[in-house]
């Protein structure tokens, strides 16, 4: 097994609640070890070295219990998942929660199905489009929480995410250093899908990169017509 050093960050991940204790550290180690093994084959992440993994895959994603506290029992689905960031960690942390792990491409499904297994947790893992689950009525707006991470620019996730959500639900878009401007791009998809004006908290991932998670209660139920086809979202963004 890869030795992942989990010292620099436990300090600080128990400075916002969450410790992380042997059980966790193990299913993370393992998580990591088969990442970095099925990345020879499956191009699931740039980031190979367990020092990186750590704080860039696990403690990146970690940061979202900073200011988010899902009850036990919630519902998460993580659109775009890819290799599990940040569904995955959320679901290692808080094995309480009732996770969805959804992404168009099957290899990366058939990883995560791998880790799951081999750690013991269970989540519903999801080969779809997020534009074609959005009009799945079993799945649309029966999640207390849509996060991802990743996966486009915030006018088109909004589209993506937000009719997963019920109301009351919150989506969660984790954002780099331009958060503000693509919160500003999204104004009307935030308004025009049924949810209020996010709200942004930056964290510090590394000493030159930070992390923003862009949080969004829904307030009213996203119009029938979203998601649009592909096509539409790609030409025109709300």
């Amino acid at each position: 097994m890869t030795g992942f050093d989990f010292s620099p960050i436990s300090p600080l991940c128990e400075e916002f609640g969450v410790v992380l204790s042997d059980e966790i550290k193990e299913r993370l180690s393992i998580y990591g070890d088969m990442l970095i093994e099925t990345n020879k084959s499956v191009n699931l992440t740039a980031i190979t070295e367990p020092e990186e993994i750590v704080l860039k895959h696990f403690y990146d994603c970690i940061l979202f219990f900073k200011n988010i506290t899902p009850n036990p029992g919630d519902k998460i689905i993580d659109i775009g998942t890819g290799a599990g960031f940040p569904g995955l960690v959320l679901k290692i942390i808080r094995p309480d929660i009732k996770l969805t792990l959804m992404d168009a491409l099957d290899k990366r499904l058939t990883f995560l199905k791998n880790v799951l297994e081999k750690i013991n947790l269970s989540a519903e893992v999801l080969h779809l489009r997020a534009e074609d689950g959005g009009k799945d009525p079993a799945l649309r707006e029966s999640f207390d929480f849509a996060v991802s991470r990743a996966v486009a620019a915030l006018p088109t996730l909004c589209e993506f995410c937000i009719p997963y959500v019920k109301i009351g639900g919150s989506f969660v878009a984790m954002k780099g250093e331009a958060a503000e401007e693509e919160v500003a791009a999204a104004k009307r998809a935030y308004s025009v899908l049924g949810c209020e004006k996010p709200i942004i908290f930056k964290e510090t991932l590394t000493g030159r990169e930070s992390r923003a998670f862009v949080i969004s209660k829904k307030i009213s139920q996203t119009p029938t017509k979203y998601p649009r086809s592909f096509a539409k979202i790609k030409k025109s963004a709300l």
